[in-house]
């Protein structure tokens, strides 16, 4: 059976519209590998989303950095450095939970640019710890709303105007954990396997369009998202009833009290970002579908070789046999 590239596929539908740039991790910050592109990120208030919006604006692009509740001080902050630096930074309140807000904020986001958004950062994410027992349909849903449904709600509102560019980007954090199952996460696990899923059934799907999708897999870092996960761990183990408690006493002792951890090596936040970069500057047709993001030990590896080879059988003679080709060789 002849071998197709993402690329054969892309200028097949004549969406090739090649950034020749060298990957951005080995260029210094004031690289302007990334100038002429537009990103949009969910959860720009910390961690990869505020570090992003800086080094993708550092980098040349233009940025909107949009986060929730408006005004808060890291919004300020972030513009002043914005202002300060001169990049092209605007940020937008968008809360994933909200349809209304994230219709809103990219059209106002398209609106401003003069056109669609070329790179879409899903990034807004929460953990919430605990047996999955443990875990009430509050907690259930709240997980699911915001690391499936969000990253859903964005995905659809800038694909009409990527495809009617016949180009663009989508990025999907998701996690080693969309891979592999830690005991006493929850249902964290299960709502980034559901985004992997989400995201490679996208990719094939958009590749006739000249669409992109990559999936990002990051290991464990030390950003913001260890609190956030304590704070609402915290909060179910203060509601959980005794009947499901119980049979988990050490998991249960834990909730709420977890260290921010690195998982191995010396995990650098701006690692995750820096990532994305790269390979938002390749030229189109060359963005890998998965890239798994840390110093340490990435044990889904092996899982992402069985997998495309599996995809690839499953596929290969059937009308989609080219997009998965396209997506996965």
């Amino acid at each position: 059976m002849p071998s197709f590239s993402r690329r054969h596929v892309l200028a097949g539908t004549g969406a090739a519209a090649a950034a020749v740039a060298a990957p951005a991790c080995a260029q210094p910050a004031s690289s302007r590998a990334l100038a002429g592109k537009t990103f949009l990120i969910t959860g720009a208030s910390s961690g990869f989303g505020r570090l992003g919006a800086l080094l993708y604006a550092r980098q040349g692009a233009r940025v909107f950095a949009t986060m929730r509740n408006l005004p808060r001080p890291e919004a300020a902050e972030l513009q002043q450095i914005a202002e300060a630096e001169k990049l092209d930074i605007q940020i937008l309140e968008l809360d994933v939970l909200s349809d209304t807000q994230v219709a809103a904020a990219v059209a106002e986001a398209e609106r401003r640019n003069g056109g669609p958004i070329d790179v879409l950062v899903n990034n807004a994410g929460i953990v919430i710890g605990g047996p999955v027992e443990v875990q009430d349909l509050e907690a259930a849903r709240l997980a699911f709303d915001t690391n499936v449904y969000g990253y859903h709600r964005t995905a659809r509102a800038v694909l009409p105007g990527m495809r009617q560019r016949r180009g663009g980007l989508i990025v999907n954090v998701s996690s080693q954990q969309g891979r592999i199952i830690m005991p006493g996460f929850g249902l964290y696990s299960a709502t980034k396997f559901a985004v992997e899923s989400m995201s490679e059934q996208l990719a094939y799907e958009l590749a006739p369009h000249g669409i992109e999708v990559t999936i990002i897999q990051p290991g464990g870092f030390p950003t913001n998202v260890g609190a956030n996960m304590n704070r609402y761990t915290g909060a179910l183990r203060a509601r959980a009833d005794a009947r499901h408690t119980a049979g988990y006493p050490e998991m249960v002792a834990r909730m709420g009290g977890r260290q921010g951890g690195g998982g191995g090596g010396q995990p650098d936040p701006m690692d995750v970002p820096r990532a994305i970069a790269e390979i938002a500057a390749l030229p189109a047709g060359q963005r890998p579908l998965r890239r798994p993001v840390h110093p340490g030990p990435k044990p889904q590896e092996a899982i992402n070789r069985v997998s495309a080879e599996t995809q690839l059988a499953l596929l290969g003679a059937t009308p989609y046999g080219p997009w998965a080709r396209a997506v996965l060789s």
